[in-house]
């Protein structure tokens, strides 16, 4: 499948490389078409890997994945073009992190919506499907780095398209997959990133997940 990856940073990258282990063709996608990282990238990770702009990311793929900061995610979409994302599942792997006060980070929105609402709104004919935005990027590819479990969780309004995105996350190594429902339930997995980055102060690394225990 060709697979267009918007954000060149490490979720990206990762993200990425996963992709191609398991036989994808992919394009990671930025502001710019030369950009050093992706190119870099690119250049180290095969034939079966590119690198481009947010336009030509989301032209490429048959499937997209938002990877670029929270705060950047709307611009960047913007930037690829609903012509271009129409119809396609996206999943959103980030999170509405708000660095300005300093660490630990804030949320840019909360409570009564959720940013993966916000890009459905923005987007209605996109599929979009929140995933992967509990877990460190090395857990989110590599499940098997952890003991138990533990879950991973999706909420998206398209049936079909989260049933896409279970099949991906199963390639990846994810055994447990929570549906949570509609995109409003995004709202608690990205408000569960105020307990993560105390957590991650706490444990000192980003090797942790959820295991859900049910009478």
């Amino acid at each position: 499948m060709n697979i267009g990856v918007l954000g060149t940073g490490n979720v990206g990258r990762t993200l990425g490389t996963k992709l191609l282990s398991l036989g994808h063709r992919v394009m990671l996608g930025s502001r710019t078409a030369d950009n050093e990282t992706a190119a870099e990238w690119a250049k180290g990770a095969g034939d079966a890997a590119s690198h481009g702009t947010f336009a030509g990311a989301a032209e490429h793929g048959e499937l997209l994945l938002n990877c670029v900061s929270g705060a950047r995610a709307l611009d960047a979409l913007a930037a690829a073009g609903a012509e271009r994302m129409n119809g396609k599942v996206l999943i959103d792997v980030t999170n509405p992190l708000d660095f300005s006060k300093g660490f630990p980070p804030t949320l840019l929105v909360s409570n009564d919506t959720s940013l993966g609402e916000e890009i459905q709104r923005a987007y209605p004919e996109v599929k979009v499907v929140k995933a992967l935005n509990t877990v460190s990027c090395d857990i989110m590819v590599d499940p098997g780095r952890l003991p138990g479990d533990h879950v991973v969780f999706t909420s998206g309004n398209d049936a079909s398209a989260k049933g896409e995105v279970a099949a991906l996350l199963t390639s990846f190594g994810w055994k447990r997959i929570i549906d949570l429902g509609d995109i409003t339930t995004a709202r608690g997995t990205e408000s569960y990133l105020l307990l993560w980055v105390r957590m991650y102060q706490n444990f000192g690394t980003g090797h942790f997940n959820i295991a859900i225990a049910k009478a």
